[in-house]
């Protein structure tokens, strides 16, 4: 092998991280009950961004440690929670939601994080519409 080829490949493997851009981003989700009147449209941060992934045509030719698929995921989080309006009695009306304080390109933690690329959808309301800034 080259010596360019080996430092170009030394030098991404080193400082591909600090070429990631993963940072809290506003986003709004929209949250309902079935048995609740309204809809509430909730502005929080989610982790959202570009990280290096490190996933060489030649795998065979490199270390496992030396390939990477890294997310753009939780560093640091707070949960807050919010009351549905228009909730009968007999209905909980509390939602809980995270709010990304610090993100970071990591392995993505299915404990925390919807780690595929199908989510749910949670950009529309079928209910009437109410506002929660955070």
């Amino acid at each position: 092998m080259s010596p360019i080829f080996l430092m170009s490949l030394l030098f991404g493997l080193t400082f591909g991280q600090a070429m990631s851009f993963c940072a809290p981003t506003e986003y709004i989700i929209h949250v309902e009950k079935r048995e609740c009147a309204y809809c509430l449209a909730i502005n929080t941060t989610i982790c959202a961004g570009f990280c290096m992934t490190r996933d060489s045509n030649g795998k065979k030719l490199l270390l496992k440690s030396a390939l990477s698929q890294d997310v753009c995921t939780y560093k640091d989080m707070v949960y807050r929670t919010v009351v549905l309006p228009g909730c009968p009695r007999h209905i909980v009306p509390y939602y809980s939601y995270p709010v990304a304080t610090n993100c970071k390109c990591g392995k993505c933690n299915t404990d925390y994080s919807d780690c595929i690329h199908e989510t749910v959808r949670t950009d529309y309301c079928t209910k009437p519409q109410k506002s929660y800034n955070v």
